[in-house]
């Protein structure tokens, strides 16, 4: 007997209450309401839109072709997202005063690849994928693309209407922070202190412009440097100064974050931080404290460690602060509201 057959099945009139409510809450079981999920699933868009997650991928893959750095920018681009307002797209929005409008942002890049990858789903499952999920599935595949690990991730989530330039500082981690201050940060995300040590291995890709790591050196009048930073190698920040001369402030100038394999999601970033190049003074700080100096070496001597705690701790990242049901929306564009 079909389903369809099964369901209209009609009982003896002896028993006909009983029956009805056992065959209705049988039905139900076997065609599940289409509103969304309460929470964050596998197979979110299995019934609304199955090729999502492809879509995102194959517009990935190709701005990732054209452009190299594009893995890196994704990468960041989730990061200022999830920390500020959770993982609900609100970095993206434009606007006066949106976070956007913070100085911390404005090197932030890869939005042409969530506009593009929005454009195609509009076309094939208008007003179904958020901004948010399409965000955090273009980061991850960001990473598979450069050489690191496949994994899974839940999608649900819906795009928020807050974005206020006010909330970025107090929750985005600076270049510059002691180990006890990204803690702070961590800890008010739910994030412990071996998903500081994991998730900062992003840094083995992307860039950095000078601002951010200038003020770990300077040379003095006769052009000899001056160290500011001791966990810093010399001859490394002897290098660094060549690139970004003391005191100047240059947004045209960036710097690999992994010296070594700029391009490539491994574990050398663990490695230079043994050798004292790590380029923030977050880096250097993941060495230099007891409460993670074992997790740098076990990630530094063994990638697949690295791989398997990234896919716990990007898991726990991207559902950071997430909005579901009637939280949020789905926009029609990435950096607009629905209701602007």
């Amino acid at each position: 007997m079909g389903k369809t057959e099964f369901c209209a099945y009609k009982a003896s009139s002896h028993h006909k209450v009983l029956m009805l409510l056992f065959f209705v809450i049988l039905c139900l079981s076997f065609f599940p309401p289409l509103s969304s999920s309460s929470s964050l699933s596998f197979d979110f868009y299995t019934g609304t839109c199955p090729a999502a997650e492809m879509m995102v991928k194959d517009t990935v893959r190709s701005a990732s072709d054209l452009d190299p750095t594009i893995p890196g920018k994704l990468l960041r681009l989730l990061f200022h997202d999830c920390f500020v307002e959770g993982c609900d797209a609100s970095v993206l929005l434009q606007g006066n005063g949106t976070e956007l409008s913070d100085p911390a942002n404005k090197s932030l890049g890869g939005f042409s690849v969530i506009d593009a990858a929005k454009r195609v789903l509009e076309i094939f499952c208008p007003e179904t994928v958020s901004c948010a999920d399409i965000l955090a599935l273009a980061a991850r595949d960001a990473v598979e693309f450069a050489g690191g690990p496949n994994i899974q991730i839940p999608t649900g989530r819906r795009d928020g209407r807050i974005s206020l330039a006010a909330n970025v500082r107090p929750n985005i981690i600076d270049t510059s922070f002691t180990l006890d201050e990204m803690a702070k940060v961590f800890t008010a995300k739910g994030l412990s202190m071996d998903d500081i040590v994991t998730l900062s291995g992003a840094h083995t890709i992307g860039t950095a412009h000078c601002s951010s790591f200038n003020d770990r050196f300077k040379l003095d009048s006769n052009g000899n440097l001056t160290l500011i930073d001791s966990s810093l190698d010399r001859q490394y920040a002897a290098h660094l100064t060549k690139m970004c001369p003391s005191g100047a402030i240059d947004d045209s100038v960036t710097v690999s974050n992994d010296p070594s394999t700029p391009l490539l999601f491994d574990n050398q970033y663990y490695r230079i931080l043994l050798e004292h190049k790590g380029l923030f003074q977050s880096d250097s700080a993941l060495l230099n404290d007891e409460r993670t100096r074992n997790r740098v070496l076990e990630f530094a001597n063994n990638q697949d460690s690295f791989y398997e705690r990234w896919a716990v701790s990007f898991s726990k990242l991207t559902g950071i602060g997430v909005k579901t049901d009637d939280e949020g929306e789905i926009r029609q564009s990435c950096s607009l509201s629905n209701n602007r």
